[in-house]
């Protein structure tokens, strides 16, 4: 007779087998072993074929209870032991196979780790234990503080896939992402975080220790580290070895060895050593490449953030030389991406609106438009003030709320001419709400209390249904706004938990004064609001019903998050990208009789649906506007396909556009092509490979907020990814 293994094969029953595992168990559990018994229990086995191996050790765990309950217990503790280890060689033969490391990745994919290779898998090969020791941390903290009932709510929301917890993978305690400050590098260089580098004093060991700064900070957060401030000091650093004039020196040889090298050649080659250096795969980061962001500013942005700063030997910046070297960097930076496969930094242009429907600095409005006719790809954030800031692959913080005195810290907490604070900032841990699963909850409650309607398992809202939809929004607002103040409190059990550490000195990037974490949020982040929006059966195009779900749904988060803000624990909201998660919860609510839209195959991080071909590059500008976004205050970013690159003239103009409508943060996504014969690397989207002829090209897109490999995608990514429209006009 065979018997059905827990991974799904077959094998004969084996007696014997069975007979040594119960021997084990009664010398495990230190007692004599009666072999009449041994037998006696397998004996009486039902066993059948096909039976299941589960169901034989229900069997033999019944019989030994009667028997010797502790024998039983060692038994099972055993069997689960084997089993774990069953489920890791299982796990490692599929890691093996797969195509590539976000595929293999079984807990959180991501198209960031370069390649799979054995530092991968041991990563891997950790996660589900970390997400167990995770959620025993957190229920033991929300018990402590709020009792044992929400503890055990915690853990069935997120069991029942209504809330996410990111980043459980990793080790438990850690802190999400961060913008840091570099004012503390200028003074004690990297001693603070367990380094021996003093306080860099030129131009090369700024840029050596920088490249070791953000590895270190990196090392102790699990997602992106920005350095808003990084071409300012280098600026700083370039003037203190070559003086305030050095732009009328680039073409001078300041070299004297055999090379002879310019002063424009040695900024370039600085450029190389950093870029090229933060590309490298990093070890503690399962081998992923540190996800690091950047900032360049026009001149109103700049005055406005930082017009009363000094640096330690009281100069302050010069924006004629930033701004000349942060148009150089992004032209360098453009040029290099056609000889090397470079996903970070990260890059975000702040552009201040005149308030209206054109900017303050034309200047640089107009060269943001020359770089992205040039094929470059960066985001782009606008305000109508400097006292909003985007740090991150989406992250929109308010610097005034931000402001606080801090007499030992008064690096960090700069009090500047217009009001602002300090660029330090970040998310301390990010809680996902599913909208679509708890939308259709909310909904199904209220047409069976209200109208004693069973609506279909898998079925949106018929449409010929009469309903009051003010009442049904109501019953929605209360689902979601009680599930809000669930999630905070979850959040502030986290935040205890990352006290803790501080506590016991194991940050040391908080310690060092590179960011406080009182300026960290505490994210709620939202997923699956077009596929709850079609159950309502409405159409995902700029239209008032539309525009009411969004808001009714998003200022709900937004007045609890108010509502119940402490000077200790900020709440912000966020569309979250949901690189693996959307694919989790379209799979999870299909799986549980939710509707999902047959359309496509994960949940958007948009406000409308990637593959649609009826919305036009304004529609897309206009669902990203100011009338969308107000009440997302931890961010959303627009990702424009665009089938090839536009002209400088027509970037111009939607500049205009996104200004008038208030699209706050966006980007411009052309697929970049990488032959993978010869290694040509083109901005544009082709079928050949121009060099060489093959046809075994790769493409460049963003999976969410970075430039990838299309082939480095997870199996689920790279379906989504061939489904999306590149708009064409």
């Amino acid at each position: 007779m065979d018997v059905r293994k827990t991974n799904g094969s077959v094998e004969e029953f084996d007696k014997d087998k069975l007979m040594r595992g119960i021997r084990e168990a009664y010398k495990t559990a230190g007692e004599k072993c009666p072999e009449e018994v041994v037998v006696s229990v397998v004996d009486n086995l039902y066993i059948y074929d096909q039976i299941s191996s589960r169901e034989i050790r229900r069997q033999v765990v019944e019989s030994l209870m009667s028997i010797n309950k502790k024998v039983a217990l060692a038994y099972i503790e055993k069997f689960d032991q084997g089993l774990d280890l069953r489920k890791k060689r299982d796990f490692i033969r599929d890691y093996i196979k797969a195509s590539n490391a976000a595929t293999g990745s079984k807990f959180d994919a991501n198209a960031n780790v370069t390649r799979k290779n054995i530092v991968t898998l041991g990563q891997e090969l950790y996660k589900e234990n970390n997400i167990k020791q995770n959620r025993y941390i957190m229920k033991d903290k929300i018990k402590a503080m709020y009792g044992r009932k929400l503890a055990d709510q915690y853990i069935e929301d997120l069991e029942s896939h209504v809330l996410y917890k990111h980043d459980e993978s990793g080790t438990p305690g850690y802190p999400y992402c961060v913008a840091i400050t570099m004012y503390p590098f200028l003074e004690s260089g990297l001693r603070e975080l367990g380094g021996v580098s003093i306080a860099p004093t030129d131009l090369k060991s700024f840029c050596g220790e920088f490249i070791n700064l953000v590895y270190s900070v990196s090392s102790q957060f699990m997602g992106a580290v920005a350095t808003p401030e990084f071409l300012m000091y280098f600026d700083y650093f370039i003037r203190k070895d070559y003086g305030d004039d050095y732009l009328t020196r680039l073409d001078e040889v300041v070299e004297n060895n055999l090379k002879k090298r310019t002063l424009v050649k040695v900024i370039d080659n600085y450029f190389q050593q950093v870029v090229h250096s933060m590309n490298m795969p990093a070890g503690n980061r399962g081998y992923q490449t540190v996800f690091w962001n950047i900032g360049y500013f026009d001149e109103p942005y700049f005055r406005g953030v930082f017009g009363e700063f000094t640096f330690p030997d009281g100069s302050k910046p010069k924006w004629e030389t930033l701004s000349w070297l942060q148009k150089h960097f992004m032209n360098w930076f453009n040029e290099e991406r056609n000889n090397y496969i470079l996903t970070f930094p990260v890059e975000t242009m702040a552009l201040l609106t005149d308030g209206g429907d054109d900017f303050a600095d034309k200047e640089y409005a107009d060269f943001t438009a020359e770089m992205w006719a040039k094929g470059h790809s960066f985001f782009c954030y606008l305000s109508n003030s400097p006292d909003s800031l985007s740090s991150c692959c989406r992250l929109r913080n308010s610097l005034t709320d931000l402001d606080t005195s801090d007499a030992d810290h008064n690096h960090t907490t700069h009090q500047y001419s217009m009001g602002t604070a300090s660029v330090a900032t970040g998310s301390k841990s990010v809680m996902t709400i599913n909208l679509n699963r708890i939308i259709q909850i909310a909904a199904r409650k209220y047409f069976k209390e209200a109208l004693n309607v069973e609506l279909p398992a898998g079925q949106p809202v018929p449409a010929d249904l009469k309903y009051d939809r003010a009442e049904l929004y109501k019953v929605i607002d209360e689902e979601i706004s009680e599930m809000t103040q669930k999630v905070h409190k979850y959040q502030n059990a986290f935040n205890e938990i990352i006290k803790d550490f501080l506590a016991a000195d194991m940050l040391d990037v908080y310690k060092a004064g590179f960011i406080d974490m009182r300026k960290q949020y505490l994210t709620v982040g939202v997923n699956g609001l077009t596929d709850a929006a079609e159950f309502l059966g409405l159409t995902i195009s700029p239209n008032d019903e539309y525009k009411e779900f969004v808001n009714t749904i998003l200022e709900t988060i937004n007045v609890a998050n108010r509502k119940d803000r402490t000077k200790d624990a900020m709440f912000n909201t966020e569309f979250v990208p949901g690189e693996n998660l959307s694919g989790k919860n379209y799979k999870w609510d299909a799986k549980d009789g939710f509707f999902v839209s047959p359309k496509h195959n994960m949940y958007s991080s948009y406000f409308y649906n990637p593959e649609d071909e009826s919305l036009s590059m304004i529609d897309k500008f206009k669902m990203h506007g100011e009338d969308y976004v107000k009440y997302l205050d931890g961010g959303s970013a627009l990702h424009m396909n665009i089938a090839e690159h536009l002209g400088k003239d027509q970037y111009r103009q939607l500049l205009k556009v996104a200004a008038h409508y208030g699209t706050n943060y966006f980007t411009f996504n052309c697929r970049n092509t990488v032959c993978n014969e010869c290694g040509y690397i083109s901005k544009d989207t082709l079928d050949v490979c121009p060099k060489c002829g093959s046809r075994n090209l790769d493409y460049l897109t963003r999976v969410i907020g970075y430039l990838k490999r299309v082939s480095s995608f997870s199996e689920m990514r790279q379906e989504e990814a061939s489904h999306r429209f590149y708009v064409a006009e």
